[in-house]
């Protein structure tokens, strides 16, 4: 007991002792060039170009061949979701996909906003581009990027867009209007995959930036989570003048002394300012422990031998269906690993699961979207240590795959100004709960502009 306490105390002393050290450090801005072969000497072409999404009857004729000829594994009984996706279920996805889902008005839909292709460092990024349908008067809308992660895209915002865009209309208050742009991460959905190895977060950060420059854009906001929220991060730590505001639902809290308090928080948890809620969150740590032990083997193959496993998921339909739904299954709720389904439809309808899965379907990028692990998972990596110094709001999910105390997240972001607890949700919030994360990200703009 007094030895506990002990250590209890050295270790609170060190983490106050580091996190005291609040200099302000950025990371160098440099340049790159991710194109095929080496970099041009004339200049870059800096036109922003229209896209729009299309479909065509060879390539629906050849996914429903594809479709047609899967092999399926019988699942163990009473197995549900223990062992990965259910195959008995995975009958019903692959019927609906056939028979019933319509691909051609899911492209529609794809294009009610939009769609844009720049070029930049050598790649032709992909964006949507949303501005209000109409501004209270003498209001000016506040740019915000938003960045997506994996296995997900630039679709996750489909619906949160109209409730920062048109809010009023929305239930919610039009104190503050945004012009969002949604941009997708080279190497996922349309955006072109770099040519060259090393193409980690830090590189995508500087071409989010120079895009932003692009549009117009000298200050922004930005919001992510999943990669975007590591992305949005980097851009702060490279740019802190030019952003104004960092709203995020999920953090990478690594080179951090707090997370030693893990194995003594469960006793001394308000030694280590955690609440009562973070207690409820954090702790069984066993419980949490073998959680994301169970939900991360993704992350060590696709960290080491991305195109091994990219292989096989680029030649199946179904395989790529089954490995990136599973992820919209236990990271929403992890208990729905007991269900039949998964648990899949109590938050998602078929439709709006396999428009995310055409998108890495019909792009052929599963490959290089997973190459994004392996170029990050560095012993290397200087964003790390690096403390962010842009205002900052975080919204805490109660599902998602690590709770992140807002003890931990001050000493990442010292100008945290808006922590909230979010009364439910998981991993792909803007996705799963729009209104929640909308509320929250206007809370947080309120917050920041009362400052």
């Amino acid at each position: 007991m007094w030895l506990e306490i002990l250590l209890a105390s050295v270790l609170g002393f060190v983490i106050y002792w580091f996190a005291s050290k609040d200099k302000e450090e950025t990371l160098p801005l440099e340049d790159g060039w991710w194109g095929p072969g080496v970099r041009p000497t004339a200049g870059e072409d800096e036109s922003i170009r229209p896209f729009k999404v299309e479909t065509s009857d060879e390539e629906i004729n050849d996914l429903h061949q594809r479709i047609d000829k899967v092999r399926l594994t019988p699942p163990l009984e009473d197995s549900r979701f223990h062992y990965g996706f259910n195959s008995n279920y995975l009958k019903k996805i692959i019927s609906y996909w056939r028979n019933e889902f319509d691909w051609r008005k899911q492209v529609e839909s794809l294009n009610r906003y939009p769609h844009f292709k720049t070029k930049i460092e050598g790649l032709d990024i992909h964006f949507i581009h949303v501005k209000p349908p109409q501004l209270p008067s003498g209001q000016t809308p506040k740019p915000l990027l938003m960045v997506h992660g994996w296995p997900g895209s630039f679709y996750e915002f489909y619906k949160i867009i109209p409730l920062l865009t048109d809010p009023k209309n929305h239930g919610l208050s039009d104190e503050h209007v945004f012009e969002v742009i949604c941009p997708s991460i080279p190497g996922y959905g349309f955006s072109e995959p770099s040519s060259k190895k090393g193409f980690n977060s830090v590189a995508t950060a500087r071409i989010f930036y120079k895009l932003m420059l692009r549009l117009g854009f000298q200050e922004f906001y930005i919001q992510g989570g999943d990669w975007g929220a590591l992305i949005c991060t980097n851009m702060a730590q490279l740019v802190p003048s030019h952003v104004k505001g960092l709203h995020l639902n999920m953090a990478f809290i690594l080179r951090n002394f707090y997370t030693l308090t893990l194995l003594l928080g469960w006793r001394f948890g308000w030694l280590f300012g955690y609440t009562k809620r973070d207690m409820e969150l954090m702790y069984p740590f066993k419980k949490i422990f073998f959680n994301l032990v169970r939900e991360s083997g993704y992350l060590h193959i696709q960290s080491t031998k991305p195109d091994t496993v990219g292989c096989a998921l680029n030649d199946s339909p179904v395989g790529l269906a089954a490995y990136i739904l599973e992820k919209f299954s236990t990271w929403t709720n992890p208990e729905f690993q007991d269900l039949e389904d998964g648990g899949l439809e109590r938050k998602f309808s078929l439709d709006d699961l396999l428009t995310g899965v055409m998108l890495y379907w019909t792009t052929g990028t599963i490959t290089s979207s997973q190459r994004f692990y392996k170029e990050n998972m560095r012993l290397d990596n200087k964003h790390e240590g690096i403390k962010v110094h842009v205002p900052m709001g975080f919204a805490a999910f109660p599902c998602e795959l690590i709770h992140v105390p807002e003890k931990w997240m001050k000493s990442k972001y010292p100008k945290l100004i808006s922590y909230s607890y979010m009364p439910r949700g998981g991993h792909f919030a803007a996705f799963e709960e729009p209104e929640l994360l909308a509320q929250d990200i206007h809370k947080f703009m309120g917050l920041l502009e009362r400052q």
